[in-house]
């Protein structure tokens, strides 16, 4: 006697329209999931299709016709991608974003419009391969040894980043000029922040590249920068922020009219990103 088993999977449907497994499988490729549950990427991928369905279903309701349009160089959408775009296009009507919605987002206390930190560090540099373990002992050690010396005769910095660095700056004593976020690398960019100008970085510190002796020679924190160098980009973000929620709104509205099953109350509850045009 066979056991007919529950399907792992199941079946999604919109207004009577089956949505494969096989093609739900497909677009699974296209979401993340964390290790070991993939049924997070299925539901996402099935809640993908479930509104280019809708979405598809609505434009040849309301009889639009579209031609494919070059969306890269020797890149064009498909058929169903112009249509869906051509939907979008008449349909969805954002908010229009006011000068006072911009002045109001700017006035919010919650909302900080700082321009960045610049810092002016002096370092010196004993590079090191991270495969190579001996190397990088003897790096570390050597590092730690100029640290010593330097607490006690800091004025010697430049000169032994001239003689002993092996970053490029050697030749300029050790000077990176001016940098700001994202110039270095993390661990760097991370230990330049809370270092108070005319001070060392407390010990050597240990990067991809070796060790570093880190010295703060000047920096400049950032300050509130005033509405009209930040305007633009409030506009930009409230006019994002506006789109999302009209295509929030009108596919909940195609949701709430539509035949859904399989996956109803997730896909229902994952409208904020909107719909995606090209279904990825």
């Amino acid at each position: 006697m066979s056991i007919q088993q529950k399907p792992l999977m199941p079946e999604v449907s919109v207004n009577g329209h089956i949505i494969a497994s096989a093609d739900i499988a497909a677009e699974a490729q296209n979401h993340t999931a964390p290790t070991g549950k993939p049924g997070v990427a299925w539901r996402a991928a099935a809640r993908a299709l479930v509104v280019r369905r809708l979405l598809l279903d609505e434009a040849k309701r309301l009889g639009l016709r579209a031609e494919p349009q070059e969306i890269g160089r020797g890149k064009w959408e498909t058929e169903e991608e112009a249509l869906i775009r051509a939907l979008v296009e008449q349909q969805i009507e954002p908010r229009p974003v006011s000068e006072s919605d911009c002045r109001a987002f700017f006035d919010d206390p919650e909302n900080c419009f700082n321009g960045p930190d610049l810092y002016e560090p002096q370092h010196i540099l004993v590079a090191a391969d991270p495969k190579d373990v001996p190397a990088r002992d003897r790096a570390r050690l050597k590092a730690e040894t100029l640290f010593k010396t330097l607490i006690h005769q800091p004025d010697k910095l430049a000169t032994l980043a001239s003689s002993e660095s092996d970053c490029p700056s050697k030749s300029n004593g050790g000077m990176l000029g001016q940098i700001g976020p994202g110039d270095t690398v993390a661990e760097f960019e991370n230990a330049l922040k809370p270092l108070a100008m005319g001070r060392f970085h407390d010990g050597v510190l240990e990067t991809r590249y070796g060790f570093h002796i880190i010295f703060m020679r000047n920096r400049a924190d950032g300050r509130a920068l005033p509405y009209p160098a930040v305007r633009a980009h409030i506009r930009e973000q409230l006019e994002k922020l506006a789109w999302v929620n009209a295509s929030k709104s009108y596919i909940s509205g195609l949701m709430n009219a539509a035949q859904v099953i399989g996956l109803i109350a997730g896909i229902r509850g994952s409208m904020a990103a909107g719909p995606n045009v090209r279904g990825q």
